[in-house]
């Protein structure tokens, strides 16, 4: 079994800048992507970002071009570096491993590891 641990998240005023971890530990770990979705009070969870190790990047349109996602194979370990937040920014954030070659890093269903979250507050 895979566990992934998050960490990063906390408290932070508009604009500014937050950077989140994702470790992967366990079983012979080895995997094709990562992922960020996110779940704010009484919404559902959606995508946010996904990173293959070939490096090829995926972002949802709200936030392109202010979050980058890499990684790092000698530590298995996702990083999303947040910058110029927004209040809109905040939840819960999740990272995700284990997908099948072929399906969707947008949906859901395709992901099959999960971290338990880590808080994201952005203050106006």
């Amino acid at each position: 079994q895979v566990q992934l641990v998050e960490s990063g998240g906390g408290l932070v005023q508009a604009g500014g800048s937050l950077k989140l971890s994702c470790a992967a530990s366990g079983r012979a770990f080895s995997f094709y992507a990562m992922a960020w979705f996110r779940q704010a009070p009484g919404k559902e969870r959606e995508f946010v970002a996904a990173i293959t190790w070939s490096g090829s990047t995926y972002y949802a349109d709200s936030v392109k071009g202010r979050f980058t996602g890499s990684g790092d194979s000698a530590k298995n370990t996702f990083y999303l570096q947040m910058n110029s937040l927004k209040p809109e920014d905040t939840a819960v954030y999740f990272c995700c491993t284990e997908i099948s070659p072929g399906a969707s890093v947008k949906d859901i269903a395709s992901w099959g590891s999960w971290g338990q979250g880590t808080q994201v507050t952005v203050s106006s």
